[in-house]
């Protein structure tokens, strides 16, 4: 697993309405260096959220999106306690949270970022969506500033203003997809950063497998809070979807899982980028979605500024 626990795939971008990202223990260094097959896991999970995103919005498009998400979380609260019981300590150490205010609003911050999502999936479908929701990594560095006390270098934030122009393309002012609905994955790409951050503050002092729980637990809960006024039943048919949503996150995330075992997050958050390239094949083939010009161009300057980023980060931290 990796060194830098704080490391947040785009591909884990529940981002990306996909479950909760796992954190691996940050004491347990890899195992064994296999970075090739570790890449080729990180490129199969990106085509895992894909689809995940896929079914999201088969199924946000018929029911309610709070619904849809609150089913899921569900089933990924139980994959979360049973993953856990299974480290060291077990659920009674995963419980024990010296910051459990700071836990339970990363918790509520990342499913209300799933959920706004999934409904951006239904307004702007996933090719577009996608497209500004990978802003989020340089919102990160832009954030880790004044919210950590990070320092933040003139070519970064260089590399950061550069993302926001291909921002800017994407939408396109005046025409496409420029309207209130553009909002709302950068909402969404704004709190999967501030997820992120607290994720970085809370593991000072909380071990990683405490956060795993704290994540999908609080979510939950949250969820449920406010889902549950709007149950419906599925179809049969949207059941099968369902399950299949379900068991995308739970594949996904344990080969995420598997992938941190065998190399550094460092060596494959690149490869997890592939996922915007699923989400435009599934959203042209399977959803008749238009991939303008523009949306390409402009997703391609956000990505190289994304990568050039990471690049820096990784000089200074070697």
């Amino acid at each position: 697993m990796p060194d830098d626990p704080n490391a947040q795939p785009y591909a884990a971008s529940a981002a990306s309405a996909s479950a909760p990202p796992p954190l691996p223990p940050k004491t347990r260094p890899p195992v064994q260096d296999r970075t090739g097959l570790a890449i080729l896991l990180m490129c199969l999970v990106s085509f895992i959220f894909a689809l995940q995103d896929g079914f999201s919005r088969v199924l946000a498009e018929n029911y309610p999106p709070v619904l849809v998400v609150m089913l899921r979380y569900w089933v990924f609260a139980v994959f979360v306690i049973a993953l856990v019981a299974r480290q060291p300590g077990g659920l009674k150490r995963a419980v024990r949270t010296k910051r459990p205010i700071t836990q339970i609003i990363r918790g509520v911050v990342l499913v209300v970022e799933v959920l706004i999502m999934v409904e951006a999936f239904v307004r702007l479908g996933l090719v577009e969506t996608h497209a500004v929701f990978i802003v989020y990594p340089l919102l990160v560095a832009a954030l880790s500033g004044p919210i950590l006390g990070e320092k933040v270098g003139w070519r970064r934030w260089t590399a950061i203003l550069i993302g926001f122009v291909g921002i800017l393309v994407v939408l396109n002012p005046g025409s496409g997809v420029m309207r209130m609905d553009a909002l709302l994955p950068f909402v969404a790409a704004l709190m999967f950063a501030l997820y992120g951050l607290l994720t970085r503050h809370v593991s000072r002092d909380d071990p990683s497998v405490v956060s795993f729980f704290w994540t999908g637990i609080a979510g939950a809960v949250a969820i449920t809070l406010v889902g549950i006024w709007e149950w419906q039943w599925l179809t049969p048919l949207d059941w099968v979807w369902m399950a299949g949503l379900c068991a995308c996150g739970m594949t996904s995330h344990y080969l995420l899982i598997r992938a941190y075992e065998m190399a550094e997050a460092s060596a494959l958050q690149p490869f997890a980028y592939t996922q915007l390239v699923w989400v435009s094949i599934l959203g042209v083939v399977l959803f008749s979605e238009v991939l303008r010009p523009n949306v390409i161009v402009g997703a391609g300057i956000v990505v190289a500024a994304g990568l050039f980023t990471l690049w820096r980060t990784r000089q200074k931290s070697g």
